[in-house]
């Protein structure tokens, strides 16, 4: 007969039943892992022309199987998205936090006070959203470091030329001004900022030398989130496993012969009781090491005092790859490096402590 197990906590009583293995866990696993090989891969060919390549191609072949009014479509739309200010990624964003924190609340939450888990041990995800929410709130609504004619000559003595990537004397065609050194145009917002790291469509604005922190800490806040969700979920799954004695128990496979549940049928025992705490825990376990690696990779540009734009960009690469030097055909190629990193500690302080911060409180 297959194998049945009660398991009941407080007024909930679940009596799944099952037979045969399911194939969902391996199918799961795989997606997932197609995910995470997707982000790496598009890390490292980035900064490569096979990315640039590939997307060409594929557009190319979408442009054959698709009619035209459909191509026009969805133009608008990516530009819409992606090359205007919108508030859409700021609605999905807290649309999607919302619903992870409602099924942790109406879910994980009230199983784990019925099994008397520590209530600060519980209340900790929501203390990380509420101060989550305060630096996205800022990262959206912070002036960036937006260079203008009452502070271009205030940002052009901040940091030292280097020549190679960012030249004296050069001109934004679009603002009229002299651009600083270490910043960018942003075809976005349609202004130039000074420390230009990147646009950043989750909150709508420019990531640039004074609100940083803020995104970091931002990004900071959220991964955390996300992991302490995760652990409070396996902690609540496992504990669950051996209050019911789960492990215990065997099943009889589709041969007819016992078997001693293992951890894979005893994750898809758990997916069939409990469906959706372990899809959110698949969800936050995921977003958890996205999000792990893109908060390292920010990390290591402020200790290193690099911004998204400057690493991209540079790659320790030859010089003739950047445009916008003119130099003799004869002349010694120049190798980027650089020149702005003083140490770990000054260059944190430079990302919590800009030198130009003050400037926003004094101007009139």
């Amino acid at each position: 007969m297959p194998f049945e197990f009660s398991v009941n906590v407080g007024r909930r009583n679940v009596r799944p039943s099952c037979g045969a293995r399911m194939d969902f866990l391996v199918l799961f696993l795989f997606y997932l892992a197609l995910v995470l090989i997707g982000v790496v891969t598009i890390c490292i060919c980035s900064k490569t022309h096979y990315l640039k390549g590939l997307v060409r191609g594929g557009a190319q072949i979408i442009s054959y199987i698709t009619p035209e009014c459909l191509q026009r479509t969805m133009l608008k739309l990516l530009h819409y998205l992606f090359h205007t200010r919108n508030h859409t990624f700021i609605l999905l964003h807290l649309i999607l936090q919302g619903m992870v924190y409602s099924e942790y609340t109406w879910e994980i939450f009230d199983y784990c006070q019925e099994l008397e888990f520590s209530l600060h041990y519980l209340l900790l995800p929501y203390l990380l959203l509420i101060v989550n929410l305060v630096f996205f709130m800022l990262s959206c609504v912070s002036n960036p470091g937006t260079v203008t004619k009452a502070n271009e000559l205030l940002f052009l003595q901040v940091y030292e030329f280097d020549e190679v990537m960012f030249s004296k004397n050069m001109k934004c065609s679009s603002c009229n001004l002299r651009k600083p050194a270490r910043s960018k145009h942003c075809s976005v917002c349609n202004r130039c900022v000074h420390r230009f790291d990147h646009h950043c469509v989750w909150v709508n604005n420019c990531i640039g030398a004074w609100n940083a922190r803020y995104f970091l800490l931002y990004l900071l806040t959220l991964t955390a989130s996300a992991a302490t969700m995760a652990v409070v979920s396996t902690v609540f799954l496992v504990q669950l496993v051996v209050v019911s004695d789960l492990y215990l128990e065997t099943y009889v496979d589709d041969l007819g012969h016992f078997q001693v549940i293992d951890i894979v049928f005893l994750i898809q025992y758990l997916f069939l009781t409990f469906p959706r705490i372990v899809f959110m825990l698949g969800f936050v376990i995921m977003l958890s090491f996205l999000l792990g690696g893109y908060l390292c990779f920010t990390l290591y540009l402020a200790a290193t005092n690099q911004t998204t734009n400057e690493w991209y960009r540079g790659d320790r690469a030859w010089c003739q790859h950047c445009p916008h030097v003119a130099r003799p055909p004869s002349a010694e190629p120049q190798v980027h490096r650089n020149i702005h990193s003083h140490g770990l500690w000054s260059n944190l302080r430079e990302i919590f402590l800009p030198a130009t911060a003050h400037y926003e409180r004094k101007k009139i």
